[in-house]
C-alpha cells in the first residue's frame, strides 16, 4: 500500500509507514452524535436545542433550552467560557448539543456541551498529534475492504477492523458497557504483531554467498577427546545446511552460559576449508582464550592467526586460514574470506558489525556471516527474530551445572566469609561484584573503592579490577593463574575462562536484569564444580529474585525477565527491557505470534 505524497509528511507525524500502522490507530472513545430519544443520567447526548435564555459570569456560563428531540426543558452550563460560545449561544438560536447529562440540585443539565455540525452518525475521537478530523480523512481515504484486502487480511478479518473504525449504534453501546469484545481485542493482539511480522520481513536482505562451503568434517567430530551434545551437533548441521546454499548464511547462535558455542565456532572453521576463517571476540581475554583452545582441538596444518591492538601493521595476514582478533581487525587490511563469525555479538555495535562483514566483501556477494551470542532471549521474541534472521539455539551443556542460588543479607555475612574461607582453603576461588566503583549517594551500598580495604587486609591473593581499568586483561589473568579473590564491577569482562571459580557474590542485585545476573552466575561451575551463588541485598523479599534463585536454565531466565521487564523494539535496536506492544503480549500470546507467522509465510 502506497500513501499519496502529498498525506505523508502528516501520516509521519503519526509514525505510520505502513497501511496496517494506520489501521492499529484505534480510537480512544466513540461520540454517538444521533438524536437521543429519551434521557440517561451520566451518559452523553445530542440534543436539538432551541437557545431560551443566557447568563454569563467570569468562570461559567448558563443557559436554558428547550430540548426538541426530548420535548423537554434542560439547563446547560460551560465552564471557562471563550468569546465564541457568546457569540453562538443566543437566546432563540437552534444548535444541536453534544453532552453529558446530569442532575444538579433537582434540576436536569447539559454539561459542557459541544455544538455539532453533523448529527445521526458516530463520531470516533483519536487521540494522536493531528486534529480528530484530519485522523478520520486518512482512515476513510485508506482503511477499504481493498486495501485491507491486499495488506494480507481475510473477510472475517477487515471486517473486524471497518467495525472498529466505522461502528454502528449497537457496536458502540455494546463498547460503552463492556469494552472491546474478547474477540476484537484477540484480533488486535494479532493485527498488532502480523503488522510487525511484515515490517521485520520486508528488512531482511539476502546476498548471493561466496561459495559454497561443504567441507565434510565427520572425521573431525568423531576424533575429538569428548562427545558434542545434541544441540551442538544440531547447530553444526543447521549451519552445514545454510553452507551449500547460494545465498549467504546469516545465522545466531544462541546458547547459555558454558553451553560450548567455541566448538560450533571450530565446526564451521573446519567446514570452510580449504577458504579463510575470520572470528572477532570483544575482549582481548576472550580472544585469546579461544586463540589457545583452536590450538588444542583444530589440526596442526590449519594457521591460525592472533589480530590485537598490538599486532604489527606490517604483519602478513595471508599466511592464515583462521584469523581469531579483536576490533582490531576492523581496522587491519583482512585477507579474502568466506566465512565471518563473531563471538558475543551483542557486546558489538550494530556499525561495527556490518563493518567487519563489509570489509571482505566481494561485489554483490557477501561470506557468510554466523554471530553467537550467550544471552538467551525468549521464545517468543525468538520466533519475531527469525524473520529477520535464521536462529539456532543450544540448551543442553556439557557439564550440569550444580549452583546453589541465595539471598542473603548482612545477617549472613559471617556465615559468607566462612564459606569463602572454606573455598581457598580447597584452592578454589571467588568474584566479589559491586555495582560502583567509587562512593555515591544514589546508591546505598559500599562500592569497590569502599570495600576493598577490608578484603585486602583480611586475605591473600586479592585482585581488584572495573571496565575502565586499563590493566584489567592482566589482573584477570593474575587472577586465573594465583588468585583467591577477585573484586569486580558487572562492566569488568568476566567471560575469562575461571575452571577453579566456585563462588560469586553479587551486591545489589536488585540493580541489575535477570540475564546480567545469570551471564555473572554462569562464570562458576563451568567444568562440572559445585558452584555458589550469592545475591548480598538490603531488600531480600524479592518476587523477582527469588524466582531468578529457582532456575539454571538461560531460556528460563529470559522468560522471567521478559515478564518482570517486558520485551522491547526489534525493529529500532536490540532487545531492551520497555513496552512496544500496546494489544499484543509476548509473555502471554505466543499462539497468537505462531498464527501470524504462518499467515506472514504464506503471503
Amino acid at each position: 500500500m502506497i500513501f499519496d505524497e502529498a498525506d505523508k509528511a502528516q501520516l509521519k507525524k503519526l509514525g505510520v509507514e505502513t497501511l496496517l500502522d494506520l489501521a492499529l490507530i484505534i480510537p480512544h472513545r466513540y461520540d454517538n452524535l444521533y438524536l437521543s430519544k429519551r434521557l440517561k443520567l451520566g451518559l452523553h447526548h445530542v440534543i436539538d436545542a432551541k437557545i431560551k435564555t443566557t447568563s454569563y459570569h467570569p468562570k461559567y456560563f448558563k443557559f436554558s433550552v428547550y430540548a426538541e428531540n426530548l420535548n423537554r426543558d434542560l439547563n446547560g452550563i460551560i465552564f471557562h467560557p471563550r468569546k465564541y460560545h457568546h457569540d453562538r449561544f443566543k437566546a432563540g438560536e437552534r444548535l444541536f448539543l453534544h453532552g453529558k447529562i446530569e442532575e444538579n440540585f433537582d434540576a436536569i443539565q447539559i454539561v459542557q456541551p459541544q455544538i455539532v455540525e453533523t448529527i445521526n452518525t458516530i463520531l470516533p475521537k483519536y487521540k494522536t498529534k493531528l486534529q480528530n478530523k484530519t485522523v478520520i480523512k486518512f482512515i476513510k481515504k485508506y482503511i477499504t475492504k481493498e486495501n485491507l484486502k491486499e495488506a494480507g487480511l481475510d473477510e472475517k478479518k477487515y471486517r473486524i477492523l471497518l467495525g472498529i473504525h466505522f461502528p454502528t449504534i449497537a457496536f458502540v453501546d455494546a463498547y460503552e458497557a463492556d469494552g472491546f469484545s474478547r474477540e476484537t481485542i484477540l484480533f488486535l493482539k494479532y493485527l498488532e504483531v502480523y503488522n510487525h511480522l511484515q515490517k521485520l520481513s520486508s528488512k531482511k536482505v539476502d546476498f548471493p554467498a561466496k561459495r559454497a562451503l561443504t567441507q565434510d568434517i565427520t572425521a573431525w567430530i568423531e576424533g575429538l577427546p569428548f562427545t558434542l551434545t545434541n544441540d551442538q551437533l544440531k547447530a553444526i548441521e543447521d549451519i552445514k545446511e545454510d553452507f551449500k546454499k547460494p545465498i549467504a548464511a546469516k545465522r545466531v547462535i544462541m546458547g547459555d552460559v558454558g553451553c560450548g558455542k567455541t566448538m560450533v565456532i571450530f565446526a564451521a572453521v573446519m567446514m570452510a576449508r580449504p577458504s579463510r576463517a575470520i572470528l572477532m571476540a570483544p575482549t582481548t581475554v576472550l580472544a585469546s582464550q579461544i586463540y589457545e583452545e583452536a590450538h588444542k582441538f583444530l589440526p596442526q596444518d590449519l594457521k591460525i592467526g592472533y589480530i590485537t591492538n598490538k599486532t604489527k601493521k606490517n604483519e602478513d595476514l595471508t599466511q592464515y586460514d583462521f584469523l581469531i582478533g579483536t576490533h582490531a581487525l576492523l581496522y587491519k587490511e583482512l585477507p579474502d574470506a568466506d566465512l565471518i563469525m563473531i563471538d558475543e555479538q551483542h557486546r558489538f555495535g550494530t556499525k561495527q558489525r556490518a563493518m567487519i562483514a563489509k570489509l571482505v566483501s566481494s561485489g554483490e556477494k557477501q561470506p557468510h556471516f554466523l554471530q553467537f551470542s550467550a544471552t538467551p532471549i525468549p521464545r517468543t521474541l525468538s520466533m519475531m527474530q527469525a524473520s529477520i534472521i535464521d536462529i539456532s539455539q543450544i540448551k543442553e551443556l556439557p557439564f550440569a551445572k550444580d549452583i546453589d542460588t541465595k539471598i542473603i543479607t548482612k545477617n549472613a555475612f559471617d556465615a559468607l566469609i566462612a564459606h569463602i574461607k572454606e573455598e581457598i582453603h580447597h584452592d578454589r576461588q571467588t568474584i566479589i561484584v559491586y555495582p560502583l566503583v567509587e562512593e555515591s549517594e544514589m546508591i546505598d551500598y559500599q562500592s569497590i573503592d569502599q570495600a576493598r580495604g577490608y578484603w585486602e587486609k583480611n586475605f591473600e591473593k586479592v585482585y581488584v579490577t572495573y571496565g575502565k581499568d586499563k590493566e584489567k586483561e592482566d589482573v584477570l589473568n593474575a587472577f586465573k593463574e594465583d588468585g583467591n579473590i577477585l573484586i569486580a564491577t558487572t562492566l569488568v569482562e568476566v567471560g575469562v575462562s575461571l575452571p577453579n571459580l566456585s563462588t560469586i557474590v553479587l551486591v545489589a542485585p536488585e540493580r541489575l536484569g535477570l540475564a546480567s545476573l545469570h551471564q555473572l552466575r554462569g562464570r562458576v561451575s563451568r567444568n562440572g564444580l559445585k558452584g555458589y551463588c550469592y545475591l548480598f541485598t538490603k531488600t531480600p523479599k524479592n518476587e523477582r529474585l527469588e524466582a531468578f534463585c529457582q532456575t539454571l536454565d538461560g531460556f528460563e531466565i529470559a522468560e522471567l525477565d521478559l515478564q518482570f521487564r517486558q520485551g522491547g523494539d526489534l525493529l529500532k535496536g536490540d532487545v531492551q527491557s520497555g513496552k512496544h506492544f500496546k494489544w499484543f503480549d509476548p509473555r502471554s500470546d505466543e499462539k497468537i505470534l505462531a498464527y501470524a507467522k504462518e499467515n506472514i509465510d504464506k503471503n
